[in-house]
């Protein structure tokens, strides 16, 4: 019965954006998508026009690629860089190890806030403000002490057997890293690329700081500067903007859905 609530509350609002983002502006401004249930007529005034708008003239077709542009090496790079170092942290020992992890832990309660004024400092030093690789450091270092978190705990629910084995048989660890853990840790990597995929392409205020609103603009900055500010544009374009930049993340989510269950349960219990 939960579940069943849970779902019908996620699913009527999207239900509502759809269907607005079908509706001619007249429609949606008069009356909510809900009529349209008792109102069979204006099932005929449905129309696609409100999305080859929302493409075209509140650019949201070069938003999207934009959009792409940040996610996927933002996606990607902080995943590698965090199994490396969740492997280090578990299989290599060196002085100061558990320490060291603290401090990457306890990062996780800094709100990210804090840092945007010294990083764009050094980003005007560097002279990198409203570039790709701007926003691509940001999130990376963002994400990374979760990402470690989560890659560790995973790590540590491996059999030990399995590495000691490796290392008898005189593989390096960068062997025993890419031949056996990287492969038994799908489930945590596709964990966190799907939290890291999200938070990334839905993200607002790193990319309104870091990247602005000009030819770089990912999707959502161009959401709220070309169809709810300058624009002011009515809701059924909104509607459809808003559709558009939510249909890549469902696919991601829905397609990954049964690794991210596995890894986050299987880090929780060491065993």
């Amino acid at each position: 019965m939960v579940v069943f609530i849970l779902c019908f509350l996620w699913i009527v609002p999207v239900l509502g954006l759809l269907l607005t983002s079908f509706r001619p502006r007249d429609d949606a401004n008069e009356s909510g998508w809900w009529t349209l249930f008792w109102t069979p007529s204006a099932w005929g005034r449905m129309t696609f026009d409100n999305y080859s708008t929302a493409i075209d003239k509140g650019g949201l077709g070069e938003a999207f690629v934009n959009s792409l542009a940040i996610t996927l090496p933002a996606t990607f790079i902080p995943v590698l860089v965090a199994a490396f170092a969740a492997y280090a942290f578990t299989f290599m020992d060196f002085p100061g190890r558990n320490f060291l992890f603290l401090a990457v832990v306890s990062l996780l309660v800094v709100p990210n806030y804090i840092a945007f004024v010294p990083i764009l400092r050094i980003y005007g030093d560097l002279q990198i403000a409203g570039t790709f690789p701007a926003v691509w450091l940001a999130h990376i270092g963002f994400g990374m002490s979760l990402a470690i978190y989560i890659l560790r705990n995973y790590m540590a629910t491996l059999p030990k057997s399995l590495i000691e084995s490796a290392k008898i048989d005189g593989a390096s660890h960068f062997q025993t890293f890419f031949r056996l853990v990287l492969p038994m840790s799908v489930p945590a990597l596709a964990a966190f690329a799907i939290f890291q995929f999200l938070w990334v392409w839905n993200d607002l205020l790193v990319a309104l700081i870091f990247i602005g609103p000009g030819d770089n603009a990912p999707i959502t900055v161009a959401l709220r500067n070309n169809l709810m500010g300058q624009a002011g544009s009515g809701q059924n374009l909104i509607t459809a903007g808003g559709f558009l930049s939510m249909v890549l993340p469902i696919a991601v989510f829905l397609a990954m859905q049964r690794f991210f269950v596995r890894g986050l349960t299987a880090g929780a219990v060491k065993g």
